[in-house]
């Protein structure tokens, strides 16, 4: 995995200092060079396309809201037969930050006071110091969050090879067996 001094391959700073009222639009396709580098970072055999389409505007008094969609077309091994398969990848992307020294940003951690937190609504807002964001990075975050961790080819399943043949592991093994009590 990436070091969090290490740049994405998409990265695109994003300049929040002087945003204008209805926000700065920002598009990144990514070259070759950059797919390929995503693809190496996520164990991704290729990444046929990315584009993400950005919208980066003033939220509140200090504060960003990044938004937009992330788009890709990637493919991955899969996990039984280690062929390749083929997924499109079609994300929204939403984010708020707040300067690190915003009160709002600081009002729920120092103020002593509950804290909730909703699984369905949206996160709370991320800090950022200075005058730029990496949104090529952020975009990249909900990228690798949409990519399936076990991509399977069309009637593959771990059945294909039959009962007579060795069984590879033990974990296999307990799933074979929870496979044929279902």
């Amino acid at each position: 995995m990436k070091h969090a001094d290490t740049p994405s391959p998409v990265s695109f700073k994003a300049n929040v200092g002087r945003l204008p009222q209805k926000g700065l639009p920002v598009v990144i396709d990514a070259d070759p060079a950059q797919r390929a580098a995503l693809a190496a970072e996520h164990e991704l055999l290729s990444v046929e396309n990315y584009r993400a389409e950005l919208l980066v505007a003033p939220w509140k008094r200090n504060g960003v809201k990044v938004s937009g969609r992330v788009e890709a077309d990637i493919t991955q091994a899969c996990i039984v037969t280690l062929e390749p398969v083929a997924a499109h990848i079609d994300e929204e992307v939403e984010a708020l930050f707040l300067p690190e020294q915003s009160k709002l940003g600081r009002q729920g951690f120092e103020g002593g006071g509950e804290i909730l937190i909703d699984a369905e609504g949206p996160d709370s807002p991320e800090t950022f110091s200075g005058d730029t964001i990496d949104v090529g990075a952020l975009a990249e975050q909900f990228f690798g969050l949409a990519i399936d961790p076990y991509p399977r080819k069309a009637g593959a399943s771990l059945e294909a090879a039959g009962p007579d043949e060795p069984v590879e592991n033990e974990f296999q093994q307990k799933l074979r067996s929870l496979l044929r009590k279902s």
